[in-house]
Parts: structure tokens; sequence; C-alpha cells
């Protein structure tokens, strides 16, 4: 994978879940693309992996939390495209609350056993992000407005938001 991403290969991606129905086993391709390729091309494996690992937005996968440490690698590696788009999906991934929600929601009802893990995936992906927070201050001080502004945007949300929210 070359001097970033080092340590992709070290996860066992095919056994992890996406969120969705998108498959963690395309995650180190799509990282890769976008870490080496043009922007149009990173663009697009963004988006894909946004599907992979932050689906519609808001619906976060087992494979999310794992994930977060190479997309904050990527953001604050110099040469990288796309880094709002990158810092806009990990906005996403910190804001999302969906199984919490539903978990909360099942609680009083026979169906909350099949959301034991998902809340989980949810907190550790959110802590993930969270833990990248001086790497989002290294470039909201940034003299490149295509940096900043995304990365102030970023710190934002993280203020506001709790990052480990309660059942």
């Amino acid at each position: 994978m070359g001097s970033l991403l080092k340590g992709v290969s070290g996860i066992r991606w095919g056994e992890l879940r996406g969120a969705g129905e998108a498959p963690a086993g395309s995650i180190p391709s799509l990282l890769s693309r976008i870490a080496y390729a043009d922007g149009t091309t990173a663009r697009l494996a963004i988006d894909q992996l946004g599907e992979a690992v932050c689906a519609l937005g808001f619906v976060v996968g087992e494979a999310t939390a794992p994930t977060v440490p190479f997309l904050l690698e990527l953001v604050g590696a110099p040469h990288v495209p796309c880094k709002a788009e990158l810092m806009d999906l990990l906005a996403s991934i910190y804001r999302t609350r969906q199984w919490h929600s539903a978990a909360a929601a099942a609680r009083d009802q026979q169906n909350y056993t099949s959301y034991q893990e998902q809340p989980g995936w949810e907190a550790a992906a959110r802590a993930a992000v969270y833990a990248g927070r001086p790497v989002l201050e290294k470039l909201a001080s940034s003299l490149r407005p295509e940096e900043a502004d995304p990365a102030r945007e970023l710190l934002r949300v993280m203020d506001e938001a709790s990052p480990f929210p309660e059942l």
C-alpha cells in the first residue's frame, strides 16, 4: 500500500460487516484509491467508501471504527486529494445515532436483543473519530481554506455532539 496505510493489511476486513449491504472486503482497495489516485478517482472511491462505512450518511457498520484511523491518516497526509470530502465522511460517522436510537426504541420490546452489537459499533466509530482530534486541530490552523474550513466544521460537530451517547 505504500508509505500510507501500512496497517491496512493487518485487519481482517473479510470478517467484518460493512454498513448497510456494502462488503467490508472492498475497504482496503478504496482507501488505496483515495491515497494514490487522481482527484476524480479519489472522489468516487470516497463515495463508495462512505456507503461501506456510513451507509446513507447515518448507519455505521462493524468495519467503520477500524476504518476511521486510516481516514484520519489520509486527511493528515500532505498530498491526498479530497480532504474536505474525507472530513465530511468523518463528520457523518461522528454524528451517527441510528443504532443507539433503534436500541433505545426497542428496549422494552422482544427484539431488543437484535441491537446488542450495533450501538457498540457506533460508539467505537465515534471514539475513533474523536481520537483524531489532534490531526483535525492541526488542519484547522492551515493557511489553506480547503483544509482549514472543513476541519473547523468537523471540530465544531465534535464539540456540539457528545462522543458517547447514553442508551
